[in-house]
């Protein structure tokens, strides 16, 4: 039970956009000293309704919190990136990865090279018939209703981007945030 309560939180941040095959395009490598994050990121290349062209610069330097006061923390989406001192008792959302992290990762701390990889959202949220690159299965949680939902890429992707969203249009009305009724706002055919 404690599980599904630590990915019910987790799926909260998951990373913006669906995905049926997440095709994750960066401008720039993630390795050497030089390390930034991607101005944009294109996932659900094969969805249905069209692939997502995800603004990820806009989410980290414009103020895109529910209440409009702040800039997104990296690990609101990327919930495995937090040292493992930084994690709160009281916080069941997050897991660590890897388990002897000491970096919690910020701007700042990905320009160093000793701060760990970005751990990408496939390597656990992946298709239902592939494998996750660093979990022994795809999470599960259990929702409002008390089913119980693989949060395979598409659906990790839905509740993270979805809540999130809904939130912001019900905290601010005047804002421009694609609620999960809206899906041709953030999917477009080619």
């Amino acid at each position: 039970m404690k599980i599904r309560i630590v990915f019910t939180f987790l799926v909260l941040f998951a990373l913006l956009g669906l995905s049926l095959r997440s095709n994750i395009q960066t401008t720039t490598a993630q390795t050497g000293e030089d390390r930034v994050p991607p101005e944009t990121i294109v996932l659900g290349e094969n969805a249905k309704l069209g692939k997502i062209t995800f603004n990820h610069g806009n989410h980290i330097t414009k103020k895109y919190s529910v209440d409009g006061t702040a800039t997104l923390k990296c690990i609101e989406c990327h919930h495995v990136e937090l040292a493992a001192s930084d994690v709160p008792d009281d916080a069941p959302k997050t897991t660590v990865y890897p388990a002897d992290r000491t970096v919690t990762l910020t701007l700042e701390s990905l320009k160093d090279p000793d701060t760990p990889n970005v751990t990408t959202c496939r390597s656990c949220h992946i298709s239902k018939n592939d494998e996750p690159k660093i979990l022994t299965e795809i999470p599960e949680i259990e929702d409002e209703k008390g089913k119980t939902i693989s949060l395979t890429n598409q659906n990790a992707f839905h509740r993270g981007c979805t809540t999130c969203h809904n939130a912001v249009a019900k905290a601010r009305p005047e804002a421009k945030a694609p609620t999960a009724m809206k899906c041709t706002a953030c999917h477009k055919k080619s």
